[in-house]
């Protein structure tokens, strides 16, 4: 504990701030100190209720005998940047989360941090931050948003981008804007949010059993009381994410993913914490976990349920009950016992919305890594969500150099049946920030095209996203991977039950085009977005600004 930090005439200066911002001697100097980042944000129903969750949590330490600092960190709705050119800078986001915590952090010198964090890449850059610090650390989440109902029929924010792009008056979607989020919460399918909820207790960062409480269900006030008091308990342990995150857990996490059909973007954000952590994990443990483990999950794209379905339905350690047979077992909880002990209380009840491992809901894996000599370095896509009409593909290209273009040419109906997008210059460092092409993919979508067509791109997508769409090829364009070099009219295949996703054009043809191709100068000259350009690992690590390399030994040193 750091209460030298606090004591000794040395520490006057430090003591007399404490005291000015209303804090007792004895709080200052006896107590340990547990920082608060609050992702309290009014702008979006996924963080306006945090303040509120945030009181129970500080509740909790100073109930536990801690003194909870509580600070506010950078907050955003990614679906308010939805289709526009603005939404790169959302993966940015997790990066500057996890500055902002570690900045705060470091200076006020907390013994522990417990983030209250709900949306996207907010949660996603706080167990960014507590995987840098090394501190005792804890996430309490937001929990999930309620379905909303329309005409009688059960619908989530994705319905309305759909209604919007199959041609819906602007009185119909004003009618349904009334009723499809209808709580507070993190949007109810397994989006980003929901996904890095549930990952928060497989990685012994978020309590066991809370992750998805509905932000309307006041058990959501009770759990984070819960976790304030806890949260002293574990700074006392000294218990850190070091500790807590071990290769094991690490794999778990990516079991988890593949049996919930979890976001794409969860790969990037395992990976970030493997490379913080200094532990090797790789896309290749990703297609290893993807040979074994199908698709148990039948919540929103991969089946009718929401996310507050799959709590009552026994939510995460449910799964993991279901996974136990494949599960490291023996790794640490944040308990300090093993999740085989925790998962011994757990009743395995298979249900409608969480499957058993003998009855999938799909023989698919929830992500699978595509390979090919488009992406040699690997491509993700979600196979319970692509239709039975597009898992395989072969077809024409049509080529755009950003999502705008392509949407453009969507509307416009230059996008037939047999196509396959090419998107590219949307990566890490062509965007620059890595963009989520929800404009694009909406309109496919809402069109019908979504069984009719094939995208690729070295851009991310949506977890609400449905159809043959494979993202995060690397090398991405701007570092001249064979993204860059495809043409209008080039043939590709793409074979998602098969694994592959391949140009069909001789290597003696490439070698040419290569030799005309030019790299741009970055799209942002100035600002985080070029920080972030020049400084940020590939998507195949993470595609977080981490300048450091790790050698053979993953030991770090500066690039």
């Amino acid at each position: 504990m750091g209460y030298s930090y606090w004591n000794g005439a040395e520490a006057a200066h430090r003591r007399v701030m404490m005291k000015a911002a209303g804090y007792s001697d004895e709080d200052i100097r006896k107590k340990p100190h547990i920082g608060v980042p609050n992702s309290y944000m009014a702008g979006s129903p996924g963080t306006a209720h945090l303040r509120q969750v945030t009181e129970a949590v500080k509740e909790g330490i100073w109930a536990a005998g801690g003194i909870p600092v509580e600070f506010g960190i950078p907050a955003t709705c990614g679906n308010v940047a939805n289709g526009a050119d603005e939404m790169k800078y959302e993966q940015v986001g997790r990066d500057i989360v996890a500055m902002s915590i570690e900045f705060v952090s470091r200076i006020h010198n907390f013994d522990a941090i417990c983030c209250v964090a709900s949306c996207d890449l907010i949660i996603a850059g706080c167990y960014l931050a507590a995987c840098r610090l090394d501190i005792p650390a804890m996430v309490v989440t937001g929990g999930s948003m309620q379905a909303g109902n329309h005409c009688g029929k059960t619908v989530v924010e994705a319905d309305l981008d759909a209604a919007r792009f199959s041609g819906a008056s602007e009185e119909e979607l004003f009618d349904m804007e009334e009723c499809v989020c209808p709580s507070f919460g993190a949007c109810p399918s397994m989006g980003t949010a929901n996904t890095m909820q549930m990952l928060g207790e497989v990685l012994n960062l978020v309590m066991p059993g809370t992750s998805t409480i509905p932000a309307s269900d006041n058990a959501r006030l009770r759990a984070a009381r819960a976790a304030g008091k806890y949260m002293v308990q574990l700074a006392k342990s000294g218990r850190t994410p070091k500790e807590l995150i071990t290769k094991d857990v690490l794999e778990n996490a990516i079991m988890f993913d593949m049996a919930v059909a979890g976001s794409t973007n969860a790969v990037l954000h395992i990976l970030a914490y493997a490379y913080e952590l200094g532990i090797k994990i790789t896309l290749a443990d990703f297609e290893k976990y993807a040979k074994e483990i199908y698709c148990i999950n039948a919540v929103i794209p991969s089946g009718p349920y929401t996310v507050v379905d799959f709590h009552y339905a026994g939510g995460v350690k449910q799964v993991m009950k279901q996974l136990a047979g494949k599960l490291h077992t023996d790794a640490p909880t944040m308990y300090g016992n093993t999740w085989g002990e925790i998962l011994d209380t757990v009743k395995s009840e298979p249900n409608k919305v969480i499957h058993s491992m003998e009855d999938p809901v799909a023989k698919e894996p929830g992500l699978k890594i595509l390979r090919g000599n488009i992406s040699p370095a690997g491509a993700i896509v979600r196979p319970t969500a692509v239709y039975e009409e597009v898992m395989y593909i072969k077809g024409a290209a049509k080529v755009y150099e950003c999502d705008q273009d392509a949407y453009k040419a969507i509307m416009a109906g230059e996008i037939v049946a047999g196509d396959i997008l090419v998107i590219r210059y949307e990566g890490c460092k062509g965007a620059p920030g890595m963009k989520e092409l929800m404009l694009s993919i909406d309109a496919l979508i809402g069109l019908g095209l979504d069984k009719k067509v094939g995208l690729i791109t070295d851009a991310r997508f949506s977890g609400f996203n449905y159809g043959a769409i494979v993202g995060h090829v690397s090398p991405e364009a701007y570092d001249g991977g064979v993204i860059a070099l495809i043409e209008n009219g080039d043939e590709i295949e793409m074979d998602i039950a098969g694994g592959t996703v391949n140009l069909l054009v001789s290597d003696e043809v490439l070698a040419e085009r290569r030799k005309s191709w030019v790299r741009p100068p970055l799209k942002q000259q100035k600002g985080v977005l070029n920080i972030y350009a020049q400084n940020c690992r590939p998507a195949e690590e993470g595609g977080a600004m981490q300048p450091w390399a790790l050698d053979a030994d993953y030991g770090y040193h500066h690039e």
